[in-house]
């Protein structure tokens, strides 16, 4: 049975991204597409936008015109529209994929207690690749103890605007807890390391430029030796199949706050 889309943000990278993966698939359907209300492509067909031929959908900046035939709702908008997603997705009790990074705490904090009340899916990182990598990192950073520093090195174009990213913030995460410990006790801030790095303290390293679409590497770096676990996108239509994958999933779930180890499986 075909998954009834709406995305928010349709006309960023990752939106356009997605039009055309659902265009390119039977088991998925666009049937709302939400931009911004400075947006130049108002009224303009999704998939004319995305450059997948006429879908038939408009593009809009009413919410309700957008997610009125939605089974499940696609965000990869950004943080300053959170509140407004929020609220409006409140309401409907709408199952609902979150891409957006950059969330600050109080934004987290709110995300899961929506989940009281609606199935939501949250993710950094909606790849399949990524979401292994995380599982590795996390049973090797169990493995080593803290004699080996973490370090974890990032790249993306120059256009992205949260750093680290967070993919890069949720590899640390995962490495700490792994470790028994939170990142917020042991990261090193970025630019700054500490001189010697203390034991168990976990770096990060942030590159920016021309049109890399996501490296992450997680060193893992002892005496007389270091491993390294890596992932590297070269295309966004890799995040677009995990975020599909993931709305699929999560139509029919009950309330509740969901990752892609869930659909995955990669959770003990």
């Amino acid at each position: 049975m075909t998954v009834k889309l709406a995305i928010l943000g349709v006309t960023g990278r990752m939106g356009r991204c997605l039009v055309r993966a659902i265009g390119s698939s039977p088991d998925y359907s666009l049937v709302g597409a939400l931009a911004s209300p400075a947006s130049p492509w108002l009224g303009h067909d999704a998939g004319d936008v995305a450059g997948a031929g006429s879908l038939g959908v408009e593009v809009t900046a009413d919410p309700g015109a957008a997610l009125s035939k939605a089974e499940v709702a696609i965000d990869f908008t950004l943080p300053g529209a959170f509140e407004g997603n929020l609220g409006v997705l409140g309401r409907l009790h709408l199952p609902w994929v979150v891409g957006v990074t950059g969330l600050n705490e109080a934004q987290q904090l709110a995300l899961r207690d929506a989940a009281h009340h609606q199935p939501i899916l949250a993710s950094p990182n909606m790849s399949v690749g990524v979401n292994l990598l995380f599982a590795l990192v996390a049973q090797a950073a169990a493995a080593l103890s803290e004699d080996y520093d973490i370090e974890v090195v990032e790249a993306h174009h120059r256009n992205k605007r949260d750093a680290p990213s967070g993919t890069a913030l949720r590899l640390g995460e995962v490495a700490a807890g792994a470790r028994g410990r939170s990142l917020r006790e042991v990261a090193v801030e970025p630019g700054r390391p500490e001189s010697p790095r203390a034991r168990g303290g976990i770096g990060f390293a942030v590159l920016r430029g021309g049109d890399i679409v996501g490296e992450h590497t997680v060193r893992f770096l002892g005496e007389g030796e270091s491993v390294e676990l890596v992932h590297r996108a070269t295309d966004r239509m890799a995040f677009a199949h995990g975020a599909l994958l993931a709305a699929g999933w999560l139509r029919g779930r009950p309330a509740g706050f969901y990752g892609m180890p869930d659909v995955l499986g990669l959770k003990g």
